[in-house]
């Protein structure tokens, strides 16, 4: 083409550029608001109240509690596994982890019983924010409380701090500064440090260290809360098995025997510490190579260790008594309970004597208000005194009473809730929650006439009594979690339903506008013979569709990844027979088909959790080493003046440009080469299988047939697409938050910046499947010769093409998208919805907002 011609052919088709821009734009934006849209739908329902003049009135009625401590001093060492604080002897198998607390080992064993470890079991998502805001509220998770952990927003449910601050209780709180983020007005005193840099593991420690000492010695405070995080921290980077987590073990272990002996020396009668309760415990446990956010046991199973400075525990009955005793390395008797971090709220406010937040489920646990209150007595039936009672029955007075308050205000919650809700409970589930609490009402009137009778006459009655009114209330409790876990989210259809149309809006566009382009192609492209949709072409829409509605089964989206090689490895075995038929190309139809073991095995091996990233770092610590103080601009600019030279046109990249130009690629070819003989397979694979997806596309082309453009591209941009989800697995990522890797968002920096490093874990998870497919779309077009067209009419036939596998490409991951948010929806109430289907629902929603994107930016690149 001539240079008057080609300009010619600019100012021609200049507005048919823009105007791909413009649509390429546009579904970005509908997907955008589809997704938002459904997401806002996706919330739970909060209700704003708060107990306070309630409670008070039942106060009056008689059914209330004392406080049974002084003062509670909350130590949070971020993902504390329970294998950190419970003995190796409780396990199959010693780890190099296990027994470094040896002051909890030693205090769990002393006579008397005044401290014990306790298995505590969170519920998932467990993200650090979310168990942070339900440790404190009493209530269940919600899956949007995972979306807001890196921007925390202040709580407006009722929760234990502002009742603490409420109810007169100074509270002093130092360390991670997401409870200031939480709680922004309840603390008398904070102090916070940033909590994102996860490659600092001392900052937030010392800091606490720092401030803690002085605050044990002080009269100032009622509760005070410090939460550690350099075990978190040195998990994401090293890993559990790392001798920087032993090092931080053994670091808190020497904190925690100072603290109890600073504590100790304070608790004698008079003493600042004589009624102190100390609480050492985590929010969430971690898995082997360090990740969490999901379900699995190593996710949910942390850890309590309470302790009481009366040292005069009350005695539990037997049948509360949940204990489980071994020897530990020392062969001292040690002996573990377990406990829901559900109800740590409702135990807390009992212990302190403050009303318990208005949207708490939990039950106050009976072993550890046992271990906490102490011989504290209270007459709770009559004013009168003089009843003689054994320290069982004491015991089961107390409590008793504690669960009447309890009971009260979770049925006052949930028939708060039920009518606030558009859907609530239903009549059969309300019936029944009534009829538990009717019972237990009606058995509280017995116990009542019990106690009045032991005072008169004899008290043989009155333990099996109290026992039997215990069991009431825990089955009304109990039955409410359970109903609470499996119905408990809101969910408002009609905005569900809303994005689920805008997202059907958008294929229809996708649709439409491929079709118009198949006319426009047609112009250019010669036409003779019989119109032909071939095999391949058929089978590539069938595997959209088939891994698409996969996706209504949570067996299928476990396994994901295999889905898609075995779509991948059919593919190629019918590009293989194609071959074989057609007697050319036999090498490439081969190459395809063994590459895919290849894949398969890199999903296997990605998916298992025990390909950790800690080995990994381990085996390739170059990838994590950081930029050195001091470094001057000139290093920078060595690394960004190549790219500029690359990104200039050729016709006008002169002098030392050029030089630098050539020397780049000359560069980048030998680093290519390296990664190709010494780096990793995946990368090799995911080239080789992108040429033959390349070469392999003539084979669909016969000589007497003609096909519409988007036809001839549709076998090709399938498995482009498919070859893109093995590579996400392929490279260690699964569809949950406790497979995104933090180390890499330190990759060449020292310091935290939030939209630095968000943007360095989104290429470390997206880039190599969502991002590099996206820029490589182009290669499918630009390798293909159109020999039988004309020279001129080839660069606007290129730019029709380019557009169309753009959209090509895009439908496929907004059909996936599409099924996502149709599973979601019907899943809404699945046992794991949180788990695992809402986790599919967010990357699938990101990486197709990223496809969007880069689309939209290569488009600009190429069209306007």
């Amino acid at each position: 083409m001539s240079k008057s011609g080609e300009v010619s052919w600019k100012s021609e088709n200049l507005g048919k550029r823009r105007w791909a821009f413009m649509v390429f734009l546009g579904i970005l934006i509908l997907h955008g608001l589809a997704i938002l849209v459904f997401t806002r739908g996706f919330l739970l329902l909060a209700l704003n109240f708060h107990n306070i003049d309630d409670q008070m009135v039942n106060h009056s009625k008689g059914c209330w509690t004392k406080p049974a401590v002084d003062r509670i001093f909350i130590i949070v060492l971020d993902a504390l596994r329970y294998d950190f604080v419970s003995p190796s002897t409780f396990f199959d198998e010693k780890k190099p982890w296990m027994d470094r607390l040896q002051v909890l080992h030693k205090l769990a064993s002393q006579p008397g019983s005044f401290a014990k470890i306790f298995k505590a079991i969170a519920d998932p998502p467990t993200t650090s924010l979310q168990r942070l805001k339900r440790l404190t509220t009493g209530g269940l998770p919600t899956f949007i409380d995972v979306g807001n952990s890196f921007g925390a927003p202040a709580i407006i449910e009722d929760n234990l701090i502002y009742q603490m601050a409420k109810n007169g209780k100074r509270v002093v709180m130092m360390g991670d500064d997401t409870w200031v983020q939480l709680f922004p007005q309840h603390f008398n005193i904070s102090h916070p440090f940033p909590s994102f840099n996860v490659k600092d593991l001392d900052t937030v420690d010392n800091g606490c260290v720092e401030h803690l000492f002085p605050y044990l010695y002080q009269e100032d405070w009622d509760v005070l809360v410090a939460h550690f995080l350099g075990v978190d921290h040195a998990r994401h980077i090293f890993g559990v098995d790392s001798t920087e987590m032993i090092e931080k073990l053994e670091q808190y272990n020497g904190i925690l025997e100072k603290v109890v002996d600073v504590l100790e020396s304070q608790s004698g009668p008079g003493g600042l510490h004589e009624n102190t309760l100390l609480l050492v415990m985590g929010d969430h446990r971690q898995t082997i190579n360090g990740d969490h956010g999901g379900g699995a046991p190593e996710e949910v199973e942390t850890s309590l260790f309470a302790m009481s400075l009366q040292k005069n525990p009350s005695s539990l009955p037997s049948e509360t008594d949940s204990s489980s005793c071994r020897l530990d390395t020392e062969k001292r008797k040690i002996c573990t309970s377990s406990i829901e971090q559900l109800d740590l709220a409702a135990t807390v406010s009992a212990l302190l004597g403050i009303p318990y937040p208005f949207g708490s489920i939990g039950c106050v646990n009976p072993e550890l208000y046992a271990l906490a209150a102490g011989t504290w007595n209270l007459n709770i039936f009559t004013p009168e005194s003089g009843i003689n009672l054994s320290g069982s029955e004491r015991w089961m007075q107390n409590y008793v009473n504690v669960l009447c308050m309890n009971t009260w205000q979770v049925k006052r919650y949930i028939d708060v809730y039920s009518a606030s809700s558009v859907i609530g409970f239903s009549d059969k589930d309300m019936s029944h929650v009534s009829n538990l609490y009717a019972q237990a009402h009606d058995n509280w009137l017995h116990t009542k006439e019990a106690v009045l009778n032991c005072k008169s006459e004899s008290c043989s009655t009155l333990l099996p009594q109290l026992k039997k009114q215990v069991e009431a209330y825990s089955n009304f409790l109990s039955s409410i979690t359970a109903l609470a876990r499996s119905k408990w989210t809101e969910f408002n259809l009609k905005m569900m339903g809303t994005g689920l149309c805008i997202l059907l809006l958008s294929l229809f566009v996708h649709i439409f506008t491929i079709k118009k382009l198949d006319k426009l192609c047609s112009c250019y492209l010669p036409r003779g013979g019989n119109f032909v949709v071939s095999f391949e072409a058929i089978f590539a829409y069938a595997a959209v569709l088939i891994r698409s509605f996969s996706f209504l089964s949570n067996s299928f989206i476990l396994e994901e990844g295999k889905t898609a090689s075995f779509l991948l490895a059919t593919a190629g075995m019918l590009q293989l027979r194609h071959a074989i038929v057609k007697k050319k190309m036999f090498l490439e139809g081969l190459l395809f088909v063994l590459v895919v073991p290849l894949l398969r095995f890199g999903i296997e091996l990605g998916q298992s959790k025990q390909a950790v990233n800690s080995l990994f770092l381990k085996s390739f610590a170059s990838w994590t080493v950081s930029v050195v103080n001091g470094t001057n601009l000139w290093i920078y600019v060595a690394d960004i003046l190549p790219f500029l030279a690359l990104s200039m046109r050729h016709s006008s990249c002169r002098g030392i440009f050029k030089l630098v130009a050539v020397g780049t690629i000359f560069a980048s070819s030998l680093v290519a080469l390296a990664w190709a003989l010494d780096g990793p397979l995946v990368a090799l694979a995911a080239v080789i299988q992108g040429w033959c997806v390349i070469r392999l596309m003539t084979l669909e082309r016969a000589k007497n047939d003609y096909y519409d453009s988007s036809t001839s591209y549709s076998s090709p941009v399938a498995k482009w697409s498919l070859l893109a989800v093995c590579l996400f697995f392929c490279t260690g990522h699964w569809c949950a938050f406790d497979g995104l890797r933090y180390a890499s968002t330190f990759v060449g920096f020292d310091e935290f910046n939030l939209i630095r490093q968000a943007a360095l874990l989104t290429i470390d998870t997206f880039g190599f499947s969502h991002i590099l497919p996206v820029m490589g779309l182009t290669l499918i077009i630009a390798c293909q010769r159109h020999l039988e067209v004309q020279a001129e009419k080839r660069k606007p036939l290129f730019f029709l093409q380019l557009c169309q596998v753009y959209l090509m490409y895009g439908l496929t991951m907004a059909i996936s998208m599409t099924l996502t948010i149709i599973c979601v929806t019907i899943q809404r109430r699945h046992l794991m919805v949180w788990g695992l289907f809402a986790p599919k629902f967010v990357f699938d929603a990101v990486g197709l907002l990223l496809t969007d994107l880069f689309i939209c930016l290569a488009s600009l690149y190429y069209f306007a």
